[in-house]
């Protein structure tokens, strides 16, 4: 049925609209400012005359990181972390919430085991028990210690539980009656219901894995073995005046640090931006219903 909006309701309509078309320009813009500045020439950006539109149009800065050979190969490397990584974390999550969503009854070790894992989440033994550990393990210089070293998110296992938990008893009821076993209860039944909060939590796995930096320089002692986040916080752009040609020299003119870290910036987050509309739709039912306790 159709009824007629009164005059309040149409006002708070359209300043809600306005709103939020205010917020969304608010986050568009530093992205908007960083394009920017890496597609201006030097001049223009150490004068702070870039803004909206770039000044003095140049990929220079672009050209300038994609000759470097080490930056594609961490960009491999980093696709590696994030494909190993999400797997994982994604398995263990998965495996670790569906059980700790039962009872005390059903499952006696679980408070147990929560108590562990909040006091983790919450505590940590320090940077060098960490890495003792992680080189007593075999991890360094290896892309295993990228990948396992954040494969247990217990942020990630609390959302999912709590998701578990809010499911509907008589579910898993009706499954049990017809002869279904635990595996079969999860993977058949949990597994596909839980696809918003689960597609939350990979979201959340890819976000870590592609943006965290710090564990490559501690774990890795040579820069070919660093991610792309890594690799774009130390890069340098080495100049030998002996084999520029009168080409280069025009461009290398044109850069500065603010270019080349812009550009730096702005590939780094191509990938995430991507990824994001296909799978933001999941996130305000899959981290509203693995919030409430139940």
């Amino acid at each position: 049925m159709i009824t007629e909006r009164s005059a309040v309701s149409r006002l708070f309509n359209g300043l809600n609209i306005i709103l939020l078309l205010a917020t969304m320009l608010l986050c568009l813009l530093p992205v908007w400012y960083t394009l920017s500045i890496s597609l201006s020439d030097k001049a223009a950006a150490s004068a702070g005359q870039v803004f909206l539109w770039p000044k003095g149009f140049t990929f220079g800065s672009y050209e300038t990181i994609m000759q470097d050979g080490q930056f594609f190969k961490s960009f491999f490397i980093s696709v590696q972390r994030v494909l190993y990584g999400s797997a994982i974390s994604f398995i263990v999550v998965l495996l670790m919430a569906y059980p700790l969503s039962k009872t005390g009854k059903e499952f006696k070790a679980r408070n147990v085991i929560m108590w562990l894992l909040v006091f983790a989440m919450l505590f940590n033994g320090g940077l060098v028990p960490w890495y003792l550990t992680m080189k007593s393990l075999g991890m360094i210089n290896n892309i295993w210690g990228l990948v396992l070293g954040g494969g247990l998110p217990v942020f990630n296992v609390i959302l999912v539980m709590n998701y578990f938990r809010n499911m509907p008893k008589e579910v898993e009821e009706s499954a049990l009656m017809d002869g279904a076993g635990p595996w079969r209860i999860l993977f058949s039944i949990f597994l596909p219901l839980a696809m918003p909060v689960l597609a939350t939590v990979l979201v959340f796995t890819i976000v870590y894995h592609w943006n965290e930096f710090f564990q490559a320089l501690v774990l890795m002692n040579k820069s070919v073995h660093y991610p792309l986040q890594s690799y774009i916080r130390q890069v340098a752009v080495v100049i030998d005046p002996t084999k520029m040609d009168e080409e280069s020299v025009k461009r290398m003119s044109e850069l500065s640090n603010q270019t080349l870290n812009a550009a730096k910036i702005f590939i780094s987050m191509l990938p995430l931006l991507v990824i994001y509309p296909f799978l933001q739709k999941y996130f305000v039912k899959g981290i509203t219903l693995g919030s409430v306790k139940g």
